[in-house]
């Protein structure tokens, strides 16, 4: 056996057994801290220490991070684009909520059904059998709406058991966005104003592509402006774009669709959407209103955007890779093809692994001493 395969057997023995300290050392305290709160452990409780210190780390709000980047690239262009009559922007963004959820918020509120998979504790960190990291921005959308909004934008880190590898991370950051209507509104967009009906009754005909509790017409109104509005910040992404919609499968939507875009010959899904699921309305107070939602991973969006080969890399402290988005200003190329993605505006300069290293070297030139500094090794 190698030298070489004795040292990574040794260095995976030596996470193993780091990781199974840190989890022991949770379960033999009473509390585990949250950015700055304790929470009383139990049987549920599965974070590690080493979890916990993402939850300060707030990449989304980092200046000239990557993500922080993509996040205001989408804010600026909705809250531009979409404006009340007195020029204010129609969306309201929010990126400094707690991850620390209930189960009910994360599941429940959002008609996850019991037995669903996204339910399994392999699947989640549990702070104890009440409490939870954030599974997904969702979680915060009945709050929001209950709190009188009726158009947000949320973004945040979330938290899933992974797999750790080139595109998968337990951390990762999402946005999620809300519009909802009042039957008057939808009214405007109607061919029949006079007769349109945003809810179905009794002598409403069946129709199972949509909600029972949904007229065809609103449905179709409500799905073309989220269609409309997700295309457009498709495309102020990533320029002129081949794209393609693909029936979706979400607990709080119905219909649901995924929007891909063809980047690099490859069909890339870039977000899932749908129409609310009027129960969540209704548990959020306001019954008689309907709406779309969306959302989308800001890793997945940054990876394409500008190159980056490696989930992980947006961990990084190493001033080689975040020096590379420290510019005011990343102008997003349109695509000259109308039918593909391409990289647009900026790609991510490779580096090594091994840190920069400066050093102070003296040479001699014929027969004169010269000392060059700070020489990059």
């Amino acid at each position: 056996m190698s030298c070489t395969t004795l040292s990574r057997r040794a260095l995976n023995l030596l996470t193993t057994s780091s990781s199974s300290l840190h989890n022991l050392a949770l379960r033999s305290s009473s509390t585990i801290n949250v950015l700055g709160r304790d929470y009383p452990v139990d049987e549920q409780t599965n974070v590690s220490s080493h979890l916990l210190k993402h939850t300060d780390r707030s990449l989304h709000l980092r200046k000239h991070h990557p993500l922080q980047i993509v996040k205001q690239r989408i804010v600026e262009n909705m809250q531009a684009k979409y404006l009340w009559n007195n020029r204010s922007p129609l969306f309201s963004h929010y990126d400094n909520i707690s991850p620390v959820v209930t189960h009910d918020q994360n599941f429940d509120q959002l008609l996850v059904p019991g037995d669903h998979v996204s339910r399994q504790r392999q699947d989640n960190y549990f702070i104890n059998k009440d409490l939870m990291l954030r599974a997904h921005m969702t979680c915060h959308d009945t709050d929001m709406i209950r709190s009188g909004l009726d158009c947000f934008l949320t973004t945040g880190d979330v938290y899933r058991r992974d797999t750790i590898d080139r595109t998968h991370y337990p951390v990762f950051h999402q946005m999620d966005c809300v519009r909802s209507f009042s039957p008057w509104e939808l009214e405007e967009y109607s061919q029949d104003p006079k007769n349109f009906k945003a809810f179905a009754d009794e002598s409403t005909p069946t129709d199972a592509s949509h909600q029972s509790c949904h007229t065809t017409e609103a449905v179709k109104i409500m799905e073309y402006s989220l269609k409309s509005t997700l295309i457009g910040l498709v495309q102020s992404l990533f320029g002129r774009c081949k794209y393609r919609w693909v029936e979706g499968s979400f607990p709080f939507t119905y219909p649901s669709f995924e929007l891909e875009i063809l980047y690099n010959d490859e069909w890339l899904e870039v977000l899932g959407c749908g129409i609310l699921m009027q129960d969540i309305l209704v548990k959020s107070a306001v019954p008689n209103r309907v709406g779309w939602a969306f959302g989308l991973g800001l890793e997945r969006l940054a990876m394409a955007m500008f190159n980056v080969p490696d989930i992980r890399m947006f961990w990084s402290e190493d001033e080689r890779f975040l020096k590379q988005f420290r510019v005011e200003t990343f102008i997003v190329l349109s695509n000259s093809s109308p039918t593909a993605a391409t990289p647009p505006g900026h790609v991510t300069s490779p580096f090594g692994s091994l840190p920069t290293l400066w050093r102070t070297i003296s040479t001699t030139l014929s027969g004169t001493r010269y000392r060059a500094i700070l020489w990059r090794i």
